[in-house]
């Protein structure tokens, strides 16, 4: 591992080097007086693009001209808010008739040229070392639906989208405080996304704010398009099979994640915010557990927790049994399944390779086609293809129930990253269930434990309240407790109040905390 972590840092360094000699940030420039000398530096610098648009304006005293890109900017906000204003102007003057809701005024024509590609409008003026920038970007905006992903039978149905101001306006519905920070940044040297971060200034950590803030602006790269490529520079262990950043596309998960002292991350062209730190048992949590009564929404949260194990310990399972401890299998049911086995020319692991990997082409082929088709591709894979590999002798029938037991609790997790990583860590499980039977799975549950122990997401232990113990945080961990025992915020993200308001039962006065 040393030799391959010093090539990719050797590969890491020449690439940074060899950016900063290929590309120097833009030196300041200033707005020249004669309007052509302005002209001429703006087409050279968007090196002779075919959407600029260069258009006269004739009311003033003096030659003026309005440049812009026709392909981000809207010609009726153009008309509206700069064209009609000056035009029905006696004596036109930008300090006074530019009355948009963002107007900016540069002496920088780099500074101007970076707007203009953001879909503002720029008025030069002859003989004028000033400048004017009108945001005029055309904005198409989806619906406000419920996210796909994370469905909830009651509770809210709204859902991000790829604005970033229509989400954090969905924020700040949730959260009428004015508490509510928002910090904005641009990621990418070429791509400029706009970025901000949303945390509560009297709960977050402000340690927290800073090593995310130090994380964000140390990303050295030219493509940052969405959440999903900041998720891999700011996250602690890449190569942890387990998410240490939850996203989620709904605006009341970010708001209650925001009140227990947690940060999000809003990108430009994201449908989705990113949520920092977490435990392991964030993944586990879904809205309908706080939507429903507690009775309910703890058995279906011990009933995720549970498919964690089924997902990744049945088909090991499953290859100890019949390889070495057929034993345990009840005679009843002893002769049925060794009927069935031995009639496979090949080891289970095999077996259980076979129909895993199956499965994962059929779930892939599923969500990539259109919906109809995918959705005749899981009948054929389930029905067709499942009875002819068994009528073949490829596959037992109790290998078939088992992986379909196991896809099924896959499927159970609420969140995707998680999903993932349950499919992923099967695997070695069942090699080492193939090679050292029950003790291979206790091996490697006990590597997955450990892992877990030690993993950290924005220096928060990863696997509380369970490690460190923590049973104040258990109310609201494996169960979901009646709101009014609820009366502290977890400790992993080291809130600067830990207490909550406390909550009456019933209204009656009676503090239950």
């Amino acid at each position: 591992m040393g030799f391959f972590s010093k090539v990719f840092s050797n590969n890491r360094h020449k690439s940074a080097r060899a950016a900063n000699v290929r590309r120097t940030p833009p030196t300041e420039e200033k707005v020249a007086a004669t309007l052509q000398e302005n002209i001429s530096y703006v087409h050279q610098a968007l090196f002779h693009t075919e959407d600029l648009v260069n258009r006269s304006i004739p009311c003033f005293e003096k030659q003026a001209y309005l440049l812009y890109l026709n392909s981000v900017c809207d010609s009726d906000k153009i008309h509206q808010l700069i064209l009609k204003p000056l035009l029905q102007a006696q004596d036109a003057n930008p300090d006074r008739d530019l009355t948009a809701a963002s107007v900016e005024k540069h002496t920088d024509l780099e500074k101007a040229i970076d707007l203009m590609i953001r879909g503002y409008a720029v008025l030069f003026l002859e003989g004028s070392e000033d400048c004017y920038a009108v945001q005029v970007n055309q904005i198409n905006n989806r619906a406000v639906n419920e996210p796909a992903n994370e469905k909830a039978i009651q509770g809210a149905h709204d859902g991000f989208i790829e604005s970033m101001q229509v989400n954090l306006q969905l924020v700040r519905k949730q959260i009428n405080s004015r508490n509510l920070v928002v910090r904005k940044y641009s990621l990418g040297k070429m791509t400029k996304t706009d970025a901000t971060i949303v945390y509560l200034n009297d709960l977050a950590n402000p340690e927290l704010v800073e090593e995310i803030d130090r994380k964000i602006t140390a990303i050295d790269a030219d493509n940052v398009m969405n959440g999903l490529l900041v998720l891999e520079y700011i996250e602690n262990q890449s190569f942890s099979p387990f998410p240490q950043i939850l996203q989620s596309e709904r605006p009341d998960r970010v708001a209650a994640n925001l009140l227990e002292g947690r940060v999000a991350l809003l990108m430009e062209g994201t449908p989705a915010a990113l949520i920092m730190p977490v435990s392991f048992f964030t993944f586990y949590q879904s809205p309908d557990d706080y939507n429903s009564r507690s009775l309910a929404g703890s058995f279906i949260r011990l009933l995720r927790l549970f498919s964690f194990f089924i997902a990744i310990a049945l088909p090991s399972y499953y290859i100890a049994v019949v390889s070495f401890h057929y034993e345990v299998i009840p005679m009843e049911l002893f002769y049925q399944i060794k009927g069935s086995v031995e009639k496979i020319p090949y080891p289970p692991i095999l077996e259980a390779l076979f129909m895993e990997l199956t499965i994962e082409l059929l779930r892939e082929a599923g969500m990539r086609l259109p919906a109809p088709i995918g959705q005749s591709i899981g009948i054929v894979g389930g029905l067709v293809i499942g009875d002819a590999v068994v009528r073949v002798g490829l596959v037992s029938y109790p290998m078939i129930t088992v992986v379909a037991l196991t896809a099924i609790a896959s499927f159970v997790v609420p969140s995707h990253e998680m999903s993932y990583s349950v499919r992923l860590l099967r695997f070695p499980v069942m090699i080492a269930a193939s090679l050292l039977g029950f003790l291979g799975i206790c091996i490697g549950f006990a590597l997955i434990l450990i892992h877990l122990c030690k993993l950290e997401s924005f220096g928060s232990p990863y696997f509380a309240p369970a490690s460190p113990m923590r049973l104040r945080d258990w109310k609201d961990s494996f169960v979901r407790l009646p709101f009014w025992k609820l009366n502290e915020r977890p400790i992993d993200p080291n809130p600067q109040q830990l207490v909550q308001e406390k909550r009456s039962k019933g209204g009656t006065g009676d503090d239950r905390g």
